[in-house]
């Protein structure tokens, strides 16, 4: 036990060296400098003393003079002592003086002339002597400082930097397992090799295999990169040390390069072990051959490509690398023997968000109306750490309600708050939360009317977040990963039904700009389906936009000046047909959805089950396709 603990206090400890060095005995000569100043010009500043009869008394008051006072009362001069530009002496009439004066012969024969004793003081004094001198100690100083570094040779000043300047790095065992990871099963089964490895080494020596010496886990941020890196360690029960890439770079040129060779040399003292970089991009950026102001980064990186795949093979260090830009990262860092595998950690999919939910919802307290299901299916796009953050603040809302545990109302406000903003308290004029009621009215209806091929219905609002004066919100089945051509209008239709309401009952001239965000995601749907997806005839499956390295597109790219002009009319002529029929469909229901609109002002939101009870007229009961399926197998069981 004890030989445990003093092994991780050496780890601890190793780069904590408190020894003296040159930058304290810097600290101490520029101490004493400062206080020898300090006490000269008290000792200079108090008023000297004598001693008369046995009592301190003070001496005559030394007056101050001008180089015009100077010359002015030359002839009651008595005596001047000069130093440089300064002067003292006596009055004939006893009374002592200093003053400023400009060293000049003419000016010192005038004052001669009335018998004035002149005398010139070239002496040096101590404080003199310091100003001369100390500079030139202190480089000499300095110099030798810097040689003493090299005596344990070419790295010595580096290790010395680097010890002086500690990186932050995590040390020990970690607890995490892969239990507490959810949501990414694909990706745990591609590290499960790792960590059987790390438990039977010998196994794999048998048949030859050489194991990935690096693994660069890439994603969005909020995936879970870090977490799968400590379960990795958690799960093989070795050494886990974590260090960020930024704890490499440094002002001071070689500290990076040192900091480098410090870590892995503890890795290797503590193998086999994981060494988890995070935001590797920060050191591992892509060179340049004409790159003048980043050598140390360089250099910082040519050590790291040397510390994984360089002279020393079989070290039983797995070094495990977190990004988010890993088209950012040096071609040799991404090459077999270095980093062999990569592992990109997608966003959860519904049952990857349902399971991150269940492991969650395990450290807060539920109440049993909420339906976890539904709240993954509403948050697609949700990644882990926002799916955690999202129960937070639902926990926080149940203790602002005065509830002991989390209740529907609140996972719903803390979903809306994440994906809207936060709750608006402004005073809006009467005619526009009308007209905002009529707008989400329009929303609602078009999506019940196209219910059978679009993703359900979950609510209609009128209550502001953020920008937005209210909303309509969906939540789909499953994840889908494409449109149909039907689909595609269908939500063109919704997304410009709300315009639409606007112009159907409150005229052409009334429209406001509330459909703001509605006509931009219209838009971007439309030129996506033309133009990349090949969903237009008339513009045929050439694909117009296309992806560039750092995955954005750029405005028609590989188009000429008419197909350019084509792509324009293509999508004014799309939009114009999803607000027509939008348009259609309203008009011809104007009761429903007057009435629709009325209930949102009366009552500010309105659920999937109360828009589609008054849109067709009849209740509706919303039951799951897992509901379903219990339910059948209850029947065939007899129970």
């Amino acid at each position: 036990m004890e030989d445990k603990r003093t092994k991780k206090m050496q780890i601890k400890n190793k780069f904590n060296k408190n020894k003296w060095d040159g930058s304290s005995l810097f600290l101490i000569v520029f101490a004493v400098l400062f206080i020898a100043m300090i006490f000269r010009s008290f000792i200079g500043g108090t008023s000297p003393k004598m001693l008369i009869n046995g009592e301190m008394v003070s001496q005559p008051k030394t007056i101050e003079m001008s180089f015009s006072d100077v010359l002015r009362r030359a002839p009651e001069i008595q005596t001047m002592k000069i130093r440089g530009d300064e002067a003292n002496g006596v009055l004939r009439d006893g009374t002592e003086y200093t003053a400023t004066i400009k060293y000049d012969p003419e000016l010192l024969s005038k004052i001669s002339e009335n018998g004035t004793s002149v005398t010139i003081d070239n002496s040096k004094s101590w404080v003199d002597y310091l100003g001369t001198w100390v500079p030139i100690l202190m480089g000499l100083f300095f110099i030798w400082w810097i040689f003493r570094g090299f005596k344990a040779g070419a790295g010595g000043l580096s290790r010395s930097l680097a010890q002086q300047n500690p990186t932050k790095i995590t040390t020990g065992k970690t607890k995490t397992s892969f239990k507490d990871v959810a949501g990414i099963d694909a990706e745990k089964q591609e590290l499960m090799e790792i960590v059987d490895f790390l438990k039977n080494k010998e196994k794999f020596k048998e048949v030859g295999a050489r194991v990935p010496r690096g693994i660069l886990l890439s994603g969005e941020p909020g995936t879970g990169k870090t977490l799968l890196a400590r379960a990795i360690a958690g799960e093989a029960n070795v050494p886990f040390f974590a260090a960020s890439g930024s704890d490499f770079s440094g002002i001071i040129v070689g500290l990076g390069v040192a900091k480098i060779k410090e870590i892995f040399d503890m890795a290797k003292r503590n193998a086999p072990c994981i060494l988890f970089i995070d935001e590797i991009d920060a050191i591992g950026q892509r060179r340049s051959t004409h790159s003048y102001n980043d050598q140390d980064r360089e250099q910082t990186l040519n050590q790291l490509l040397i510390e994984m795949d360089g002279f020393s093979n079989d070290t039983g260090i797995i070094v495990i690398g977190a990004t988010n830009r890993p088209d950012m990262l040096d071609p040799a860092l991404l090459r077999p023997g270095r980093f062999d595998r990569q592992v990109y950690i997608e966003l959860p999919d519904l049952s990857g968000r349902r399971e991150i939910l269940d492991l969650y919802a395990k450290k807060v307290k539920i109440a049993s109306d909420v339906d976890l299901q539904d709240l993954a299916r509403g948050t697609t796009g949700f990644s882990g750490a926002d799916l955690e953050n999202l129960l937070n603040e639902a926990a926080l809302h149940a203790v602002r309600g005065g509830r002991k545990e989390i209740a529907q109302v609140d996972v719903e406000e803390a979903r809306d708050k994440i994906l809207m903003g936060p709750r608006k308290v402004r005073k809006m004029r009467p005619e526009d939360i009308k007209l905002t009621a009529y707008h989400e009215a329009g929303h609602a209806f078009v999506s019940i009317m196209y219910a059978d091929i679009t993703d359900p219905i979950h609510k209609a609002t009128i209550i502001p977040r953020g920008r937005a004066l209210g909303m309509v919100q969906h939540l789909p089945i499953d994840d889908k990963v494409s449109m149909t051509i039907a689909e595609v209008r269908a939500n063109l239709s919704i997304a410009l039904a709300g315009r639409a309401a606007e112009e159907v009952f409150f005229g052409a001239d009334k429209i406001t700009t509330g459909a703001e965000s509605d006509i931009a995601m219209a838009t971007r749907l439309t030129r996506y389906s033309i133009t990349t997806a090949g969903l237009s005839p008339k513009v045929g499956l050439a694909a117009i936009n296309q992806v560039n390295n750092f995955g954005n597109r750029t405005a028609l790219e590989n188009a000429s000046e008419k197909t350019a002009e084509l792509v324009d009319n293509e999508v004014r002529s799309w939009l114009d047909l999803a607000h027509n029929d939008a348009t259609k469909l309203l008009s011809k229901n104007k009761e429903t959805v007057k009435k629709l609109a009325e209930e949102l002002l009366a009552r500010e939101t309105l659920t999937g089950d109360e828009i589609k009870e008054i849109v067709l007229g009849k209740k509706t009961k919303t039951v799951d396709k897992a509901k379903k399926t219990a339910i059948k197998k209850t029947k065939k069981s007899g129970k």
